[in-house]
């Protein structure tokens, strides 16, 4: 049975094949994982803050958010080619990525500051509350990271991808999909249908962290998992704030 059909991109079975150690290096482990894991997103959440100051201080953080988005999409391509590179590059993904966080979700605080305070905390609460649930289901057992649920999830993955590629394609033509920033029934469920798919990638990145380590990937590996759980947690987020806004835009 194959282990290894991760939805993430960023984590699969070539990669891990690829990567185990035939050396006497350190080998991965999942602690080392989690731990690196947590510095990224402190480095998210850091940059994530200056943005946001910038913000409110009066300041055009359009650049930033072209930074976060193109220099973030740059970075990925390269650390899923260079995995090598992944201690030197993550963090400077996290920082970059953590530009464009900090943009959107303070203009969109101060788009619904009256009609929906509190949106960004509520959207960064249900991201937690989501991604502990889900390693609670996954822990425990009660969602598996199985053959066929790994393929469900990855052709689903790439789906929405690609629909958003399309998507992206056409608005250079002036040319919107209403559902994607309107709060219709259509846009909303949507929405929801792509966080569940969000969440149900951190299944298979805990999956795949686990069996990266059981393999005996080497040690350069943790920093490449944790590049990849960022991304799926960094996902997660912007499709909830995305919800709340179609929701708060209802009212």
């Amino acid at each position: 049975m194959n282990l290894f059909k991760s939805g993430n991109p960023t984590l699969s079975e070539k990669i891990f094949t690829n990567s185990l150690s035939t050396t006497q290096e350190e080998l991965m482990t999942v602690r080392g994982t989690i731990n690196k894991f947590g510095f990224l997103f402190l480095m998210t959440m850091s940059s994530a803050a200056y943005t946001w100051h910038a913000y409110y201080q009066g300041q055009n953080v359009q650049g930033y958010m072209m930074a976060g988005i193109f220099g973030g999409l740059a970075l990925a391509l390269i650390i899923a080619f260079k995995r090598s590179w992944s201690a030197y590059l993550a963090p400077l993904y996290a920082l970059v990525k953590g530009l464009f966080i900090g943009a959107i979700s303070a203009m969109i605080n101060e788009a619904f500051i009256e009609s929906y305070p509190g949106i960004i905390m509520q959207a960064v609460g249900l991201t937690f509350g989501t991604a502990i649930a889900m390693f609670l289901l996954y822990n425990f057992g009660v969602i598996k990271a199985t053959e066929r649920f790994k393929s469900i999830i990855f052709t689903a993955t790439a789906g929405i991808a690609i629909f958003y590629l399309i998507a992206l394609v056409l608005r250079m033509f002036n040319i919107d999909i209403p559902f994607l920033h309107e709060g219709s029934a259509l846009g909303i469920g949507f929405s929801l249908f792509v966080i569940a798919i969000a969440a149900l990638n951190l299944i298979i990145d805990f999956d795949m962290i686990e069996q990266g380590a059981a393999m005996g990937a080497p040690k350069h590996m943790e920093w490449y998992c944790a590049f990849g759980l960022l991304v799926t947690i960094i996902w997660l987020y912007i499709e909830i704030l995305r919800l709340l806004s179609k929701l708060a835009s209802r009212d």
